[in-house]
């Protein structure tokens, strides 16, 4: 089997990659690609071209991950079959609204999954229900209440804000951005800062949920004078390598000139626990080339993140991994430094918002801070970038501090880094 172990060893990074992008936790990962090893050593003999053995091994791993999934499926009473299933109804509407249900079960915890299954499929009182899980009526009547306001939240199209100003789910109309950043202020408030749920896409600021739309605009400091907006809508389901995602496109153009235009295509994932990209299309001349999280050093310095690329956490709470003090920032050495450094205040254009700042030191390209202050529904109400002092020096041939010495700057772990421009959204127009 001496070639079974080289070739394995020369694909183990992308099937552990492919593993633990599927899988809740790393030790389910763990398990199941023991499970994958096994199975894969077991069936090597019967394998005829090995020029094939990328593809067999991600067929296997797909299967033992689809057998991990029914198991705990299994476990929580929901039929995976009944639970995917789309095609329950003749009319297209029904097809629509089914498929519409799926997609938010799709976005919702366990527990929710479950008691909203015993309740509406099975039709099962809360009394049977409450003896099946062994929990109190109290505790059946608390868990659906909250799984049918989960469901609710998620649900891309009953009528309700999507967010605050901007019309309703799945009618979401972008507005034209301000050639000029408003006048703002920043005032730290004596409060302690609250937990958030931040469902944005790190660096894009839409959430990967069908029927979400949003414009936001680029700022160069010290003008203020935007010079790219970024027009982004979600256009459909779509999956990367068996894992189930949300596509996107932005539309990038030059605020100043609108036949320069940038066409991006993204697929993401939103789970409730972080929020990833699984892929990005790059044109390369009249070639459209995909490139996806199982591609390593092309794909994961601008678009992974976090451990095993698991993504950017979205239940935010301090943990005091970096500190603030006025413009002075500490942090933890530690990779993935992305924490809630205080609560704010931001007045920007006459509106007040109370926001958390949340700070990335170097997280996606080293070198750069971000401030990005999230108010309650955890969108952003503005977000801030800040070069280290000698960021790209070869490239400008001078330090920040002296090509932008009206900018703000920060002192992180006692080196001086300057800001160069802000990011505001259609979010608060």
């Amino acid at each position: 089997m001496d070639d079974f172990e080289q070739m394995l060893q020369t694909e183990r990074v992308s099937l552990e990659r492919f593993v633990r992008y599927r899988l809740p936790s790393r030790e389910d990962a763990d398990d199941v690609l023991q499970e994958i090893y096994l199975s894969a050593y077991q069936k090597f003999p019967q394998l005829k071209n090995k020029a094939s053995f990328k593809a067999w091994l991600l067929v296997i791993a797909r299967n033992k991950c689809n057998d991990y999934f029914r198991r705990k499926a299994a476990q929580l009473e929901i039929p995976v079959d009944e639970l995917t299933e789309t095609i329950l109804s003749d009319s297209r509407q029904g097809l629509s609204e089914r498929s519409y249900v799926q997609e938010t079960l799709d976005l919702l915890g366990d527990k929710d999954k479950q008691i909203l299954y015993l309740y509406f499929w099975k039709e099962m009182p809360q009394t049977e229900i409450a003896k099946k899980l062994n929990i109190p009526v109290g505790t059946v009547k608390s868990r659906l209440h909250t799984a049918k306001q989960n469901f609710k939240n998620q649900y891309p199209y009953p009528t309700g804000n999507m967010y605050p100003g901007n019309g309703t789910k799945g009618e979401c109309t972008m507005k034209k951005l301000p050639e000029f950043i408003p006048e703002y202020t920043i005032t730290e408030s004596s409060k302690p800062p609250f937990s958030v749920k931040w469902e944005e896409l790190m660096g894009w600021f839409l959430v990967p949920r069908p029927g979400e739309k949003l414009s936001w605009g680029m700022y160069d400091i010290p003008s203020r004078k935007c010079s790219h907006v970024y027009d982004m809508k979600v256009t459909g389901k779509a999956k990367v390598h068996g894992i189930e995602g949300i596509e996107l496109t932005a539309r990038e153009a030059s605020y100043s000139d609108k036949s320069d235009v940038i066409q991006r295509t993204f697929v993401a994932q939103l789970t409730d626990t972080h929020c990833r990209y699984l892929a990005t299309l790059r044109n390369d001349g009249d070639v459209r080339n995909y490139i996806t999280f199982l591609d390593g050093d092309e794909f994961m310095p601008n678009w992974g993140f976090g451990e095993d690329n698991c993504g950017n956490e979205i239940n935010l709470s301090p943990k005091s991994d970096i500190r603030r003090t006025g413009t002075i920032v500490t942090s933890a050495g530690k990779e993935f430094l992305l924490d809630i450094v205080g609560r704010y205040t931001v007045t920007i254009g006459g509106k007040h918002y109370d926001t958390v700042c949340v700070m990335d030191i170097e997280t996606y390209n080293c070198g750069v801070v971000s401030e990005q202050y999230l108010d309650t529904n955890g969108r952003t109400i503005l977000w801030r970038r800040f070069n280290r002092d000698d960021w790209a020096f070869d490239r400008y041939k001078k330090k920040w501090s002296e090509q932008l010495p009206e900018s703000e700057q920060l002192t992180v772990n006692g080196i001086t880094y300057v800001q160069w421009y802000d990011c505001i959204t259609d979010y608060i127009l």
